[in-house]
């Protein structure tokens, strides 16, 4: 989905993330299973982008758990929430300007060493992919592992 000013797919996901409808997280979970084939390239694990402890509880759930959670039990493939951890608390990335977007050096780090393992990282929004790139990164030097990427809506 385009997540273009005043669309829909911003509507759906700001009602996910910030009005408590996670209800709205499976339904788009079944929207995409309609669409997502893995073929041969099937992940051994899902693993979403976290929010910082504080807030976690200020939103109270993760808008991508039921999300993943509902692609997990669809495909038979296990998910892990808390394999990438955020160091550093920050304002959401659509109220940070550009330049300021870039900035996720030490934001993310490994709660696991894993190797060997082709992971599907998940995510709501695509905007600068800068922290899908930094949490891959962290994946990737974490071992002989592989990295695939599943968005909601991209942002650009």
């Amino acid at each position: 989905m385009q997540f273009e000013k005043e669309s829909l797919s911003r509507k759906i996901i700001h009602e996910l993330k910030y009005k408590s409808r996670e209800k709205t997280g499976k339904i788009l979970a079944e929207w995409t299973t309609e669409k997502l084939d893995f073929k041969d390239e099937k992940p051994d694990l899902f693993v979403t982008v976290p929010l910082h402890s504080k807030k976690l509880k200020e939103r109270g759930y993760n808008q991508l758990h039921v999300f993943t959670e509902t692609l997990s039990e669809f495909y038979k493939i296990p998910f892990d929430h808390h394999l990438i951890k955020r160091n550093h608390y920050s304002k959401a990335q659509a109220l940070k300007d550009k330049k300021h977007r870039l900035e996720t050096e030490n934001t993310f780090s490994m709660t696991t060493n894993i190797s060997g393992k082709h992971i599907l990282l998940i995510d709501d929004v695509f905007t600068t992919g800068n922290t899908l790139a930094t949490i891959a990164w962290e994946i990737l030097k974490s071992g002989n592992n592989k990295v695939s990427v599943l968005v909601m809506a991209i942002d650009i």
